[in-house]
């Protein structure tokens, strides 16, 4: 399960910005998963709630956004959306498309506390 890994490098990240920025406390981190990231969000949202106890990120809603992926469909050459790797492209039906987009796992933003 490569998404507890994940967890705690965004852990790290909040830790790190909390020591740089001096915030006491996290009440909100927004995160976004691409849906070509390869992140299971049930499963990193549960590291996350896991490893919360006894760190910055006890009590903290955390949220975690899953935009569509962005690729290049190289059947009728334009940019589509698409949720999964494997899906037909929604103009032609060709699988044979680049994904361009949707494939970060990124910190989007965070609401802190000083006390």
């Amino acid at each position: 399960m490569h998404e507890l890994s994940l967890a705690g490098g965004i852990l790290r990240i909040v830790e790190q910005t909390a020591e740089h920025e001096h915030f006491a406390r996290l009440l909100r981190l927004r995160l976004e998963a691409g849906s070509l990231s390869g992140v299971d969000v049930r499963a990193l949202s549960f590291a996350l709630e896991s490893m919360a106890p006894a760190t910055v990120l006890e009590g903290a809603v955390i949220e975690i956004e899953e935009p569509l992926g962005r690729a290049w469909c190289m059947g009728c050459q334009q940019q589509i959306d698409v949720r999964a790797r494997g899906d037909a492209c929604p103009s032609c039906g060709s699988s044979q498309w680049i994904a361009c987009g949707g494939t970060e796992l990124r910190v989007v933003d965070m609401e802190v506390a000083d006390a």
